[in-house]
Formats: C-alpha cells, sequence, structure tokens
C-alpha cells in the first residue's frame, strides 16, 4: 500500500479521541466511539484492492462494521437516497448512493490485514468499498451523513467517476448498482 493524502498533515485519533458521527436524514443521530464499533457485529472480506490508477494489492482482508447495520441502527428516513462520508483529516469527502452503501461488501472498517487499521492506512477507521475503486474507500472516517442526492466527493469534484466499479466504470458514469 501507498501512503496517500489530499493534505499536508493529518491528525491522529486512538480509542480515547475517536468519533464517528452518523447523522443527516436519520431518526436516531449517533455517535459512536471505537469501543462502540468494535462492540459491533463484525464481517471480514478478502478481496483484491485496486486503484484506479493501476496499482493492485491482492487478496486483502479487511473487517469491521457492516455499513447497512450502522444505517439500520439509525433509521434512515423516507427521501433518503445517498450517504455522504466525511473525513477528520478535513478535506476528503466520498458519497455512495443508498442503495450501494447497503451492500454487504461495504464496511465501516476497523482491521487491515488482520490488525487494527494504522494512521497511515486511514486509521483507526476508514470506509470500506470492495467492490469499487480505492478512492472511494474514504480514509480517516469521521462522519456518515444519509442525504437526498449523491454529491460528487473530493475525487470526484476533480473528474473522477461517481460510480467506481473496478473493471466497469473507468471513463463513465452509467455503469449498474448492483
Amino acid at each position: 500500500f501507498r501512503y496517500y493524502s489530499v493534505v499536508a498533515s493529518v491528525p491522529t485519533r486512538d480509542a480515547d479521541t475517536y468519533t464517528l458521527t452518523v447523522d443527516g436524514l436519520v431518526e436516531r443521530p449517533g455517535r459512536y466511539r471505537l469501543a462502540d464499533l468494535r462492540a459491533m457485529p463484525q464481517r471480514r472480506i478478502v478481496r483484491d484492492v485496486q486503484c484506479v490508477t493501476g496499482w493492485r494489492v491482492p487478496d486483502t482482508p479487511f473487517e469491521g462494521v457492516p455499513l447497512a447495520h450502522l444505517l439500520d441502527a439509525a433509521g434512515v428516513t423516507a427521501g433518503a437516497r445517498a450517504v455522504r462520508f466525511s473525513c477528520f483529516d478535513g478535506e476528503y469527502t466520498e458519497s455512495l448512493t443508498l442503495e450501494q452503501a447497503r451492500r454487504d461488501d461495504v464496511l465501516v472498517a476497523l482491521k487491515l490485514q488482520d490488525a487494527p487499521i494504522s494512521h497511515a492506512h486511514g486509521g483507526p477507521v476508514r470506509l470500506y468499498v470492495a467492490p469499487m475503486y480505492f478512492y472511494k474507500s474514504a480514509k480517516w472516517l469521521s462522519g456518515i451523513t444519509v442525504t437526498d442526492t449523491v454529491r460528487p466527493g473530493y475525487w470526484e469534484e476533480l473528474g473522477y467517476d461517481t460510480d467506481a466499479w473496478v473493471g466497469r466504470s473507468n471513463g463513465r458514469d452509467d455503469a449498474p448498482t448492483a
């Protein structure tokens, strides 16, 4: 894996200072500490990590809370169509449709390669969107906001695809969502 950030410096968070906020179009907004996330049902996914620039890390295990679990706990309201992610680097954002966010292979990841996710790899918590190019797997995750529309994230504002299906969306945004 390569260390990459869109800002010069990213603050460090640990079990004492980390929080994840879930808000927006939900009935029960929440704030979760690292211990809260660790106590939730976990899922392990082993897939290749693929960067849109061409590098790949084969058979990479991620483990964490299925994003759908957090969305269900928050009670997504009528009119919700998308999920916006923010990061404690203060700059990076990402979005998924609600349908994409509820997939079984989308995690709020706490482990990478069977160890806690290091700061250099986006920890202590990052998004992991297994079927999409790795720019969709936002590092240093701090906020999950349910919205009424997909809002382009950091890289989409610079011309990357909003839908980033590995092998299917490079150069277009009309790939299927399932």
